[in-house]
């Protein structure tokens, strides 16, 4: 019986990892946060709950244990992008199998991916890595000062500030995080998501944003609608296999994203970013529920070693979209007030709310949120029409309290 040690953090059912192995022929233990110590299988061997599941010595110290009371490990599996980086590091120490942690880089500092992504020759706004103002007005003398300062390794937007002049660099966290300065692309931003094979996408959807991550971070709602035009979709899908050869040979899931750019020549891509992982908020959800395909079980066979198989036929799927709604009070808050949007008309199909009481804690990502939101249409007007109007619809309050 071979052991198996799964990282984990959702609370909510992202991953069902009782779905992707036995865990009565297989000996599973997790290493989780707090919070996500409920979505852990009543099949679970043991299960270690790390108060900060970041910490590389804490997580060393829980993995070496669970080795010694069950066996070492065959595989140590995380499916979230903040623990890409610990977890090759240790798979690295215990001869693991797996992601290692030049691979995790790849994936995790931007400046690395994007250079990656020059290297060979395909589009992506300049950029550099920068440590300070001067950096910056430096890199500015050369390409204007509609500029982005952004975390090499951040996700969800946090520490992201734009940059129009010298005043705006006075909200940039100089010393707080590693950094880089990219031109701003004034191009809408589509998001990537599916499988990868090594050498051609097995699988995958792109969607248009409707706002942003960063607009999110800054307190408006975030949402998505799949792109259902078939010509714009084969185009997205070339160049996301081309950019995906750029950064990896090897099998990975990825959330990707890039500049939709409409010219006299046509719609081409330039490379924004992307991540070795299943995309986020509610997209694990909707490829489930309304194209039949587990993503997060994609993503689990790979680091098992279980080949690919299978994809999505997309003739005649409908449209798919979500909407997240931020934090309605500062962090940790109590829910006062929720209007539950279910079988509103246009509305979603599910929703994943609070209750009236229950505290928003202090937490990273798309999952604690104000409330969250599926949407599934014949086409993408009508799903826009229902995320909008949901928003518009929504109603959730909070007040802050102490901890």
């Amino acid at each position: 019986m071979s052991h198996i040690i799964v990282m984990n953090r959702w609370k909510d059912r992202y991953a069902r990892y009782d779905d992707y192995v036995d865990h009565a022929s297989h000996t599973v233990t997790y290493v989780t946060s707090p919070l996500g110590r409920g979505a852990v299988p009543d099949g679970a061997a043991e299960t270690v709950t790390l108060d900060d599941i970041e910490n590389l010595d804490d997580l060393r110290a829980a993995v070496l244990g669970l080795a010694e009371r069950h066996g070492t490990p065959e595989r140590l599996i995380t499916l979230k992008e903040e623990d890409l980086e610990n977890a090759a590091a240790l798979r690295t120490e215990l001869g693991l199998p797996g992601m290692r942690p030049d691979e995790a880089r790849t994936f995790r500092d931007k400046v690395v991916m994007c250079g990656r992504i020059a290297a060979a020759g395909l589009p992506v706004p300049a950029f550099t890595a920068v440590s300070s103002r001067e950096d910056v007005t430096a890199f500015a003398e050369h390409h204007g000062w509609d500029l982005i300062v952004k975390p090499r390794s951040a996700s969800g937007s946090a520490g992201v500030v734009v940059v129009s002049g010298p005043e705006d660099l006075d909200a940039v966290a100089f010393g707080r995080w590693e950094l880089m300065v990219q031109v701003r692309n004034p191009h809408p931003i589509c998001h990537v998501d599916g499988v990868f094979d090594g050498e051609r996408l097995v699988v995958w959807r792109g969607s248009r944003y409707v706002n942003t991550c960063l607009e999110f971070a800054q307190g408006n709602f975030y949402g998505s609608v799949e792109e259902a035009d078939p010509a714009l979709h084969r185009i997205i899908g070339a160049y996301t296999e081309r950019f995906l050869r750029a950064l990896t040979d090897r099998p990975t899931p990825f959330h990707l994203e890039l500049f939709l750019e409409e010219g006299e020549s046509g719609t081409t891509c330039s490379f924004l970013e992307t991540g070795a992982r299943v995309g986020g908020a509610e997209t694990p959800f909707l490829w489930r529920e309304v194209h039949g395909y587990d993503l997060m079980e994609a993503a689990f066979h790979i680091q098992l070693g279980v080949p690919l198989t299978g994809g999505v036929d997309w003739a005649g799927e409908d449209v798919a979209g979500f909407l997240v709604v931020p934090a309605p009070a500062p962090r940790p808050c109590r829910f006062t007030e929720i209007t539950s949007m279910a079988g509103r008309t246009p509305g979603p199909y599910a929703e994943s709310l609070a209750r009236v009481g229950d505290i928003l804690p202090v937490a990273h990502g798309y999952e604690h949120v104000g409330g969250r939101f599926r949407f599934r249409g014949p086409d993408a007007p009508s799903v826009l029409d229902a995320i909008v109007t949901t928003f518009k619809g929504y109603t959730v309050t909070a007040e802050p309290v102490e901890v």
